[in-house]
C-alpha cells in the first residue's frame, strides 16, 4: 500500500470485434493502468496481457443461451472494486454501447459517484469488411441497419419489417438462433432471394463464412458448421464479395 487515497473510476473500454491488434491506443493505455479488469466472454484473453500482474482479472462474461453472470452481478463487482481498488476497466468485446449494455453500467457508476470514462471499440459488423464484403457501397447501399436478433423477451425484433423494405444494409447481431424467423420474415415479405452472409468469429485466425439467399439462412449455418458467436449481413453488398473474386480469378488467369 502506498497510502494514496483510492479514487474510484470506471473505464467501459471495447475490445473489437477479436483480433487483439484491433484495440485502439487509447484502450492500449487504460488496459496499462487497470486495478481491475471485468472482462466479457467476447473479449480477447490476449488483451488481459496488457494490464499488470498486479491487477485483479474477473471473468464475468455471458456464453450465448448457456452459463452466465448476471448482470446484477456484474453492477455489485464494479462498485466493489472501484471503491476498494480505484480504476476498474470493464473490457466488453466490441463497442460497449452497441447492443453491449455499457451504457447501463456508466448510469449505475455515475449514481454512485464514480467518475466514468468511454472507450469506443471497432463493432463486429466492421469485420466483415476481411470478408470482401463492405457495409455501404455506393449505387448498392447507401445506408445501414443495426439489429439485435433477440430482444430482452427472446423475440427478434420488429424492426426487422422495417428494415427489409429500404435498400441498405441489414446487419443483425446475435440472430443465430432465429435464423429461422429471420428467412420466414423476409419470404413472407417477398424478399427472400435477397443475399445474406453469416460471419463467425470476425476478425480471428479461425474466422469462417457462408453466404447465399436470406430463405436459405438455415440451411447455409447447418451445411458450413456455422454458429455463435456470429453476425449476419442481408443485403446486396454480399454479393460484391463474389465479384471482387472473380475479377481476382479472371486476372490471375
Amino acid at each position: 500500500m502506498n497510502g494514496k487515497e483510492t479514487i474510484p473510476e470506471l473505464f467501459v473500454l471495447g475490445a473489437g470485434p477479436g483480433d487483439p491488434d484491433l484495440l485502439t491506443i487509447k484502450g492500449y493505455k487504460v488496459l496499462q493502468q487497470a486495478n481491475v479488469v471485468l472482462y466479457d466472454n467476447l473479449a480477447n484473453k490476449e488483451l488481459l496481457d496488457i494490464a499488470p500482474g498486479t491487477a485483479d482479472k474477473i471473468y464475468v462474461g455471458k456464453q450465448p443461451y448457456g452459463k452466465y453472470t448476471p448482470q446484477e452481478e456484474i453492477l455489485d463487482m464494479i462498485k466493489h472494486f472501484c471503491f476498494n481498488k480505484g480504476k476498474v476497466v470493464r473490457l466488453k468485446g466490441g463497442d460497449p454501447f452497441i447492443f453491449g449494455r455499457g451504457f447501463e453500467e456508466i448510469i449505475f457508476a455515475r449514481q454512485l459517484g464514480i467518475k466514468t470514462h468511454f472507450i469506443p471499440g471497432i463493432t463486429s459488423m466492421q469485420a466483415c469488411g476481411l470478408e470482401d464484403i463492405p457495409l455501404t457501397h455506393r449505387s448498392i447501399s447507401e445506408g445501414i441497419w443495426m439489429l439485435t436478433g433477440t430482444k430482452k423477451d427472446g423475440s427478434l425484433s420488429a424492426d426487422l419489417r422495417l428494415a427489409m423494405q429500404s435498400n441498405a444494409t441489414v446487419v443483425i447481431y446475435m440472430g443465430m438462433k432465429q435464423l429461422a424467423s429471420i428467412a420466414e420474415t423476409y419470404i413472407r415479405e417477398g424478399r427472400g432471394e435477397t443475399a445474406a452472409a453469416i460471419i463467425q468469429h470476425a476478425s480471428l485466425k479461425h474466422q469462417k463464412s457462408a453466404s447465399g439467399l436470406v430463405k436459405n439462412l438455415p440451411a447455409i449455418a447447418a451445411d458450413n458448421g456455422l454458429t455463435y458467436p456470429a453476425i449476419i449481413i442481408i443485403g446486396n453488398v454480399v454479393e460484391l464479395k463474389d465479384i471482387v473474386n472473380m475479377e481476382a480469378y479472371e486476372s490471375a488467369h
